[in-house]
């Protein structure tokens, strides 16, 4: 029958999409359910958050505001003369709305290809029947039921919302209306200096907004390695002129259809500060709540989050979740390799995740990256270790770049010299914290990483010598 599946897929972010192509490649008939659609909300879009509004479209106009900042501060010194630099705000974002456009396009064309069936609307399981579940399809009141041996809930995640405050994406913005700016705003608020408020605060404030970042937290990055952290504060706050209040209570915030004023208190002294727009980015909550979760008994935790093993099955027999709508790391990257994972497992393969051994990005300038322990971690288990560190300041490649700003640190254990963690910070670490990812999954050590050959000049020298240094015997520092 055309609703009966082997393996059904509710969500179609990038944990779902990717594991819906796996279990199709795997040869299971598989169908995907998403409700998503594209910006004008006339057709369906595949991608979830992280491709229409999250990780990709950020990382466009990341790099726009990144050409015009150069444009209008570092040509100079190569000689360059271009005048005042123009932005057109709406280009860029149409611009970001074409990559965006292209790439959920994609996930179509590779849905057809591996012969994966995309039912659109929202997904939610209604019973198992013997070993059958029925899954639910509502496309906006338009139902249809289909059957599946095994259901993978790869629904993601949603902005968190802030007491008493109203998203309307046109004054007061969530990721959404963040991406969607019309204009620069001549005074920014942001709520929240996690991976979006800081990625989204400093595209705006290059391209001429007055930015102020209002963190609840007593502590910058508290995620991070914090010597990375505080290294990152002071080029943020000091160098780029961000304004970034930590440990900041939110009074009340007020939405007159023009404007948003914030009162808040800060070190015991409550202020109050207007703003033509503001950003609420206080974090994510898993997107569980339409399941039926329930009525069919799937455990979720008082967090919104789905329970599972460490294979990622859940407490109902053939119901399995992946991503941000589980524990660990709330990444795109954590969510495909899942996907990918559970495709194999419901074949019969054996494959592995180790969750510690996931990296982070943050995609400011410069970039921020890290894998595996932090020192603060580190000390906190009583885990002997040694450090070596290296900046980019010296390195050949980073002076040509005009970026030569930034600290690579590797931690290794005392006595075996396994590596723990690396952090970064500087030009590109995005692309360089993947030879610390192989090296961690290798189970490599300090000297594995010393005794390679790094080509020269080349940014991941720098990876090499914190190496050195953690044996005292840096070559270059």
């Amino acid at each position: 029958m055309a609703n009966q599946f082997d393996v059904v897929v509710i969500g179609g972010g990038p944990g779902g999409y990717i594991a819906a192509i796996r279990a199709a490649q795997l040869g299971f008939k598989t169908a995907c359910i998403d409700a998503g659609k594209n910006k004008a909300g006339d057709a369906p879009a595949l991608g979830g958050t992280c491709l229409n509004v999250g990780c990709i479209p950020s990382k466009a106009l990341l790099q726009s505001s990144e050409h015009f900042h150069a444009a209008a501060h570092d040509f100079g010194e190569h000689g360059i003369t271009v005048g005042q630099p123009q932005i057109d705000v709406a280009k860029m974002i149409a611009r970001k709305d074409d990559i965006v456009t292209k790439l959920t396009g994609g996930i179509a064309f590779l849905f057809k290809k591996n012969k994966v069936e995309s039912l659109h609307g929202t997904g939610s399981l209604k019973a198992q029947n013997g070993d059958v579940w029925q899954v639910e399809v509502d496309n906006g009141g338009e139902k249809q039921t289909v059957e599946a041996k095994h259901v993978i809930v790869a629904t993601g995640s949603v902005p968190r919302p802030l007491s008493g405050v109203t998203i309307d994406n046109q004054n007061v913005l969530d990721n959404v209306g963040a991406l969607n700016l019309t204009k620069i705003p001549a005074k920014l608020g942001v709520i929240g200096s996690g991976v979006i408020g800081l990625e989204m605060g400093s595209v705006w404030k290059r391209l001429g907004s007055e930015v102020t970042i209002l963190e609840a937290m007593p502590t910058f990055m508290a995620m991070a390695d914090q010597q990375i952290a505080k290294e990152a504060f002071k080029e943020f706050t000091k160098k780029q002129g961000l304004d970034i209040l930590l440990g900041v209570n939110i009074d009340e915030i007020v939405n007159d259809g023009k404007k948003v004023t914030v009162k808040y208190t800060h070190k015991d002294e409550q202020k109050s500060e207007t703003f033509d727009k503001l950003i609420v980015a206080i974090g994510r909550v898993p997107n569980t709540a339409g399941l039926n979760a329930e009525a069919v008994g799937l455990k979720v935790s008082e967090r919104g989050l789905i329970e599972v093993d460490d294979d990622c099955r859940t407490n109902l027999p053939n119901v399995w979740a992946i991503g941000d709508a589980v524990r660990g790391p709330m990444l795109a990257h954590k969510a495909s390799e899942e996907g990918v994972a559970v495709a194999e497992r419901i074949a019969g393969q054996k494959p592995h995740i180790d969750l510690d051994v996931i990296p982070s990005v943050v995609y400011t300038t410069p970039e921020i990256a890290w894998v595996g322990k932090t020192e603060e971690q580190l000390k906190a288990a009583g885990v002997e270790y040694k450090k070596g560190q290296a900046g980019f300041a010296a390195n050949g490649r980073a002076l040509g770049m005009g970026q030569a700003q930034g600290t690579v640190k590797m931690l290794v254990d005392a006595q075996t010299d396994r590596i723990l963690g690396v952090h970064m910070i500087g030009p590109m670490v995005s692309e360089l914290i993947s030879e610390a990812v192989v090296a961690m999954e290798f189970s490599a050590s300090g000297e594995d990483i010393a005794r390679i050959v790094h080509a020269h000049p080349t940014l991941s020298e720098v990876l090499h010598e914190a190496a050195l240094a953690t044996d005292k015997r840096a070559l270059h520092g």
